[in-house]
């Protein structure tokens, strides 16, 4: 796939008014989640959940592409129609999340490393057939004392770069995402120095690795308090640092940046995108900016359908609430209703 296709793709996955929907989770972890519900995981509970939300009216209204699951590439409707082939009617890219996971990194206590290198070449081209388009590989590091190492930065930066190359041959547009965990004490200025140290060295790798800027997306925390902190920063704050490590760290060159809502709530996750995205209205920053929610968009419909057929529309219904309050704020003109 040439650089201008590649970059096609990444365009219309950081569309205007659109995000991405994260509906990759791993059966351990869609078990935990319906089993929050009271409903037991299996194949087809699991198949069932995604048909949901795949099937909402106006999907494509607010949502360019969906990563899914290796086990939900490989599944099909009710009907039979496959779910790349359902979200492809609907003009939604499918992509797939093509990690395996993060482990402990050894030589580095209780930081870690994401695997999955072994393989990724072939893995990447059946995914290719079976109609990804993009693919998603997570990178995550922790913050607190004398952490991130260096160490951990770079191999994890080295990862990314090796798997957004073996994307780019295989004619998927590689989502980077190197997430700065929310979760501790810490305060947003110690949030911006990891994500500055996180980025550079990202992009650093990328450059190193030939990697075709045009024809990635970025997805990375915003700069933000830790869960824990004291006192934690307000919106406003979280946009201004948020674009100020950004436009010091993130080449003009990358198409978009799809933020994950790495542990916000719901509305924080919105409002927070909302203020960044007044600040890159105002100030016509080089990038588009959206979002790429998984919990963000998905908890409030999960627990409506709590597995039940009869609550399906009201699920549906939920989900459509999510995704309008994320367009708008991917537009900087979300109001809050409460």
């Amino acid at each position: 796939m040439t650089s201008v296709e590649l970059n096609s793709i990444a365009l219309s996955m950081v569309a205007r008014k659109k995000g991405i929907l994260a509906a990759d989770e791993s059966v351990g972890t869609m078990t935990k989640r319906l089993e929050s519900v009271n409903v037991e995981s299996t194949e087809e509970t699991r198949r069932q959940w995604r048909q949901l939300l795949f099937q909402t009216p106006d999907l494509a209204d607010y949502i360019s592409g969906v990563i899914m699951y290796d086990e939900t590439i490989r599944q099909s409707d009710d009907t039979g129609i496959s779910f790349v082939d359902l979200l492809s009617s609907q003009n939604v890219i499918s992509g797939i999340k093509v990690d395996n996971s993060t482990h402990d990194l050894a030589g580095a206590p209780s930081e870690f490393i994401t695997e999955g290198l072994d393989g990724l070449r072939s893995r990447l081209s059946d995914y290719y057939q079976l109609g990804a388009r993009f693919a998603k590989w997570r990178a995550l590091l922790v913050v607190g004392q004398n952490k991130p190492s260096d160490y951990a930065i770079n191999t994890n930066a080295h990862a990314l770069g090796r798997y957004s190359s073996l994307c780019q041959e295989q004619g998927l547009v590689p989502i980077v995402e190197p997430e700065v965990l929310m979760d501790g004490t810490h305060s947003i200025d110690a949030c911006l120095s990891v994500t500055t140290r996180v980025l550079k060295s990202v992009f650093v790798e990328l450059g190193n690795q030939n990697i075709d800027l045009t024809g990635i997306v970025l997805k990375p925390n915003m700069v933000i308090s830790g869960s824990d902190a004291i006192e934690r920063a307000s919106a406003e704050e979280v946009a201004r640092k948020t674009v100020d490590c950004f436009l010091e760290t993130v080449p003009a060159d990358v198409p978009g940046i799809a933020f994950l809502s790495g542990g916000q709530g719901d509305v924080e996750s919105v409002v927070n995108l909302n203020e960044i995205n007044k600040i890159a209205n105002s100030e016509n920053l080089p990038w588009e900016i959206t979002y790429s929610y998984g919990r963000g968009l998905q908890s409030a419909p999960l627990r409506t359908w709590s597995g039940k057929s009869e609550n399906i529309a009201s699920a549906q219904n939920a989900f459509h609430k999510r995704c309008i309050d994320s367009s708008a704020a991917r537009e900087g003109i979300y109001i809050s209703s409460t």
